[in-house]
């Protein structure tokens, strides 16, 4: 099998757009930062999204232009997951939560 190797500016339009599409689809995601990994993984991307729904969406997206593998990990900031072991422990539910979900998305070979 031959492997067709991708110019470094042929693998920043693919990488633009995808980023523009994402922003076309997903406009409230906000972007906090993009990294190339070494290891079992090309890139992360860490961004604001809403609700996880969103978040899915920018990974299907990622699926959709090549990543043969993409994973999310929501996270919330450490202030509010110290307030929410606060309400566990004093056996509160449902407490009111703050923004959105912030997530941490790798993307396996193929990616733009």
């Amino acid at each position: 099998m031959r492997y067709r190797r991708r110019r470094s500016n042929g693998r920043e339009a693919a990488g633009k757009e995808w980023k523009a599409k994402v922003d076309r689809t997903c406009p409230e995601v906000r972007w906090l930062a993009h990294y190339a990994l070494l290891g079992p993984y090309d890139f992360m991307d860490i961004y604001e999204a809403p609700d996880e729904r969103t978040a899915h969406e920018v990974s299907l997206l990622s699926r959709e232009s090549g990543a043969l593998l993409a994973e999310s990990w929501p996270a919330i900031p450490y202030d509010e997951f110290l307030g929410l072991a606060r309400d566990v422990e004093r056996g509160i539910k449902g407490a009111p939560r703050r923004g959105g979900t912030a997530t941490a998305s790798r993307r396996r070979a193929g990616s733009p």
